[in-house]
């Protein structure tokens, strides 16, 4: 897989936090961002898939077995 070089610039603190927890993982910082941000680019993606699903199935819409004919009022509905 092709890689870029990008520039970020991150607390010195945060960095030498994220190194601890890279070497105690045996990773790299580099490493441990690329798969922090593809996880929020799956969970994206997947997000938005699911988005498009719904949409689709609201224009169908579902069978309530009502046929499309209300039996009910409101008041029914709301009995105290």
């Amino acid at each position: 897989m092709h890689t870029r070089n990008v520039t970020l610039s991150i607390p010195d603190d945060l960095l030498r936090r994220l190194k601890i927890i890279a070497a105690k993982q045996d990773k790299s910082v580099s490493g441990m961002l690329t798969e922090a941000l593809r996880q929020i680019a799956d969970e994206a993606d997947g997000y938005a898939e699911a988005r498009r699903q719904m949409l689709k199935d609201l224009q169908k819409g579902y069978n309530l077995g009502t046929h499309g004919k209300i039996s009910w009022t409101r008041d029914d509905l709301h009995e105290r």
